[in-house]
């Protein structure tokens, strides 16, 4: 998940804004006719209307295109040239040696283990804790949905398929270490004959499946029990897991063979991360024609298929969390799929409009143009979450 930090500032502050209502009229040169003013719990609180429903369909489209699109590029990125210049350590990958292709995949899991705790989770918990109750609703990732949880539990998979060399979707507590038989991280280490290799390893996989479980018990929605006391222990499951993975890290250079780093590059490549982002392709695909459908037969049906396959692409997505490097990062495709927290007023605006390109933007990535920025608010999973559910639920027919 990418941060939008200006709109983040922007909701601490309370903010309101002047949009255009959102009637499905003849009006796209926003005259000044119909303009209302909306502030930001209004705009979250747009529904799916008769009046809009063309409006709603066309960007729920577009934002879908834009994720088949950004997942297509991401893909072929990796399978074209990145993976095998990761493979290979060469220069076009940025990496020198195997162990530091491997360092990359652990420090990749340490992001994602201290975003979870510290921002995921733990920035809704310090506004609820501290009275600002509606900031942290809005500062819940994928609370539209009822989501939340699953998100952070796949991002977790994504630390456990990483070190594991494999690509588990259920539950990992059915993982047995000793059974795993390729060249992963965990697989290597705890052959080893080395104790210090295979403490640190062990610990880590350990405490991946502790902050799995403490996740899995927050009461659900997340969004309504950020106060919770399993909030907090999930906090600190997090925190511990990202303290083992710093510790994994910090014993590899000098106690892994370059050999032994070579084989679990390879098998990160070729078992995680490669059919990791096929299957965002293959899913993503599968999320256009469910809303190309409902599109062009608006009905509770339709609306709860696109939200099934919301739910499907979102997996490998989140999934994939821990090895946001490369032509990810390079892309700006986390931000472009990901962008959180929601711009609910300039989706308002949008709709109004329905200029469709200011979800586009060209050129070379560079994370500080607010042009970039403003144009990815506009688009990706948390756009289209928001067109398409209300309360955890699909939305309905009017």
């Amino acid at each position: 998940m990418k941060k939008n930090f200006l709109l983040m500032g922007l909701l601490v502050l309370g903010l309101g804004f002047s949009v255009v209502s959102c009637g499905d009229d003849d009006d796209n040169n926003n005259n000044g006719n119909n303009e209302t003013e909306l502030t930001e719990e209004e705009a979250q609180s747009l529904d799916y209307t008769s009046s809009n429903a063309a409006a709603w369909g066309n960007y729920a489209v577009n934002v879908a295109q834009l994720l088949t699109n950004d997942s297509k590029n991401l893909y072929d990125e990796w399978k074209g040239s990145f993976a095998e210049a990761f493979k290979n350590h060469t220069s076009a990958s940025g990496f020198t040696s195997a162990v530091g292709c491997v360092e990359q995949i652990i420090d990749g899991c340490i992001d994602i283990a201290n975003e979870v705790g510290t921002a995921k989770i733990g920035e809704p918990v310090d506004y609820w804790t501290s009275g600002q109750k509606n900031k942290a609703l809005y500062a819940v990732e994928s609370w539209y949905s009822w989501h939340s949880r699953d998100d952070y539990k796949n991002n977790i998979l994504s630390i456990i398929n990483s070190i594991c060399g494999t690509r588990f979707e259920g539950d990992p507590n059915q993982i047995v270490p000793q059974s795993l038989t390729s060249p992963s991280i965990m697989y290597t280490l705890m052959a080893s004959r080395n104790n210090t290799l295979i403490e640190a390893s062990a610990a880590v996989y350990t405490n991946a499946i502790a902050a799995w479980n403490a996740i899995d018990a927050i009461p659900q929605p997340f969004r309504n029990n950020i106060g919770s006391e399993e909030a907090e222990e999930a906090m600190e499951a997090c925190a511990t897991l990202t303290a083992s993975l710093e510790a994994l890290k910090g014993v590899i250079e000098d106690n892994l063979s370059e050999e032994d780093a070579q084989a679990i590059v390879n098998q990160f490549v070729d078992v995680v991360a490669l059919p990791t982002y096929k299957d965002l392709v293959e899913k993503n695909n599968a999320l256009l024609t469910a809303v190309k459908a409902l599109q062009a037969n608006p009905s509770n049906s339709a609306f709860e298929a696109a939200c099934a396959a919301w739910i499907d692409a979102r997996q490998p997505w989140e999934s994939s969390e821990a090895f946001l490097f490369g032509p990810v990062s390079e892309l700006g495709l986390d931000p472009n799929m990901d962008s959180w927290p929601l711009d609910a007023v300039g989706i308002a605006n949008l709709l109004k409009s329905q200029k469709w390109s200011e979800m586009e933007w060209s050129g070379d990535y560079d994370e500080d143009s607010e042009a970039i920025e403003a144009a990815q608010s506009l688009r990706g999973f948390h756009t289209l979450e928001f067109l398409l559910y209300k309360d955890g639920q699909p939305r309905t027919v009017k």
